[in-house]
């Protein structure tokens, strides 16, 4: 995907001078892992994990780390704990590197 329309897209925010927050809609259950594209204002994600227990946004969380190459714990649940849409922040990346790294994995 192009980094332009990816940022004009909405769902890459700066967070602070060293982070960003980046808007989720995920999709549970899925057959693997993966970024599909947009959907509203959002990154589509597909886990295979199901939403019981928070183990969907625990693999969230490890896939946004992995793809940022950022410590699990750089990575925190801002909004949305049961919802399809999320909001997560991570920290120690620039907007203008986030954009880059997820526009490369769309």
């Amino acid at each position: 995907m192009e980094t332009q329309a990816l940022a004009e897209s909405g769902c890459l925010e700066a967070d602070g001078e060293n982070g960003v927050l980046v808007r989720i809609h995920v999709q549970p259950r899925a057959a693997k892992n993966g970024f599909v594209g947009l959907h509203g204002g959002a990154v589509k994600l597909r886990i295979t994990a199901p939403p019981v227990d928070g183990k969907a946004n625990s693999q969230i969380s490890e896939v946004l780390a992995k793809l940022f190459q950022v410590p699990k714990s750089a990575v925190t649940l801002a909004s949305g704990q049961q919802s399809r849409e999320k909001r997560f922040r991570v920290a120690g990346i620039s907007r203008a590197a986030a954009l880059k790294t997820l526009a490369a994995a769309i």
